[in-house]
């Protein structure tokens, strides 16, 4: 059991000796975060405050997965043991669903977590940044094509006179920059809408208060809460849907293969756990309204319903200056960051979805240059032999009874997605 303590008061902070870990997010240098966002998250407006207790119980969750490492054998990953207090505004309200959130948390990560919330110290009042009235939704943007098909349709949808939200989460300026350019192209292809973009860069340093260094676990299946947690605050400002765009094939998660559960991607866009979260926020009085409009599509079929949108030039050339590789931050490798491998998860399905809608995929992939400098690069993140294996195999019964489904998701419609998705895939890999 690994017990942590997440706080914004410093001085708190600086005393927890009982503590494994200790994080601190404030405004001084001494904070375990780095970004501009201010723990008071007035740069999103008048957040509710329910909603600003969440984003600090996400943030402290996906700080500890990124802290504690795995032990790993083969393709199994052991369960990580997490005693987790988290100073929030209205820890009475909280801790009536520690037990409920704990589990929803331990569906996203794999691993078994437990929650004390504690009393906030008071934050500094500061201004909220003021909000368009018209809003009429937010979106997160991640750079990805998924999201980025999410946003420009959302924007296409909008009345005269109405506007929408993005929001976009970084931690490398490469990722940031596809977001400022797809957020730039949205407003040239659907000009006249009105649209704020939030760019959040958010990361946890290297280095704990006492000037130790943190251990670094990479697998971070959390890694998307924080992202869904700020989104909502934004949301919660304008009191507005939050679109979290992600085909459903990926959101089902299907594993490649009997000793690898769940291994397409991460869970936070699964529909048992948007449906366990917007339940339990709805519960308290948060703000809960998600949305994912393409929860049950194939990339593909989204990929293919923007094309009929937009035109299949349009179609191809903004999908083609997303990023959908898991691997975009490659510098420790000397590879650019940005660039896209082509042989992960995500270009494989991204290369797959533009040839199921018939759409030119102008990406630049690193797999294409086989002699090249990133030949060895590639190699190691090529999931290319178990996705084909994944794909002969085909989608069982058994795969499809042992998901996780909320009410009003049959295992028939799962069952058909599925297939759907798997028949992309295997038009692409013949």
């Amino acid at each position: 059991m690994t017990s942590i303590l997440f706080e914004v008061s410093e001085a708190r902070a600086s005393s927890a000796a009982e503590f494994d870990e200790v994080f601190l997010w404030n405004e001084t240098a001494t904070s375990t975060f780095q970004g501009p966002l201010k723990p008071s998250l007035t740069q999103l407006g008048q957040v509710k405050p329910l909603n600003s207790d969440f984003v600090r119980i996400a943030l402290a969750v996906l700080a500890a997965d990124r802290s504690v490492l795995r032990t790993r054998g083969g393709s199994d990953w052991n369960k990580r043991l997490f005693d987790l207090t988290v100073a929030v505004d209205h820890p009475d309200i909280w801790t009536g669903q520690a037990t409920r959130l704990a589990g929803i948390v331990g569906f996203l990560t794999g691993d078994a977590w437990s929650f004390t919330l504690v009393q906030s110290d008071p934050l500094t009042p500061t201004k909220p940044a003021s909000t368009p009235d018209n809003t009429r939704r937010a979106v997160l943007l991640s750079g990805g094509a998924d999201s980025a098909t999410g946003a420009l349709m959302s924007r296409h949808s909008l009345s005269d006179g109405e506007g929408q939200i993005l929001i976009s989460q970084f931690s490398q300026p490469a990722i940031t920059k596809v977001q400022k350019t797809l957020a730039t192209e949205i407003e040239r292809l659907v000009p006249g809408k009105n649209q704020t973009h939030h760019r959040i860069q958010f990361t946890r340093k290297n280095r704990r208060m006492n000037g130790t260094e943190f251990k670094d676990e990479w697998s971070t299946r959390s890694r998307s809460i924080l992202f869904l947690a700020l989104g909502l605050a934004a949301a919660s400002a304008t009191e507005t849907p939050l679109w979290i765009p992600e085909n459903g094939f990926a959101s089902l998660n299907p594993p490649l293969g009997p000793e690898r559960r769940g291994s397409l991607s991460t869970k936070t866009t699964h529909p048992k756990f948007l449906a366990d979260l917007r339940q339990l926020l709805t519960d308290i009085g948060a703000h809960g309204d998600i949305v994912n409009p393409y929860e049950r599509m194939t990339k593909g079929e989204m990929f293919r319903s923007l094309a009929d949108t937009f035109g299949d030039d349009v179609a191809s050339a903004y999908l083609s200056k997303t990023n959908s590789c898991s691997h975009a931050d490659g510098r420790w490798a000397r590879i650019s960051p940005g660039s896209s491998c082509g042989v992960c998860f995500g270009c494989l399905v991204r290369r797959a979805s533009f040839h199921a809608a018939g759409l030119a995929d102008r990406t630049t992939y690193l797999s294409n240059d086989q002699a090249g400098k990133s030949a060895d690069y590639v190699k190691g993140k090529s999931i290319e032999v178990a996705m084909r294996d994944f794909v002969s195999a085909g989608i069982s019964d058994a795969m499809i009874m042992a998901m996780d489904l909320p009410d009003g998701y049959s295992a028939r419609d799962a069952h058909d997605l599925c297939v759907r998705g798997v028949a992309e895939l295997a038009e692409f890999l013949k």
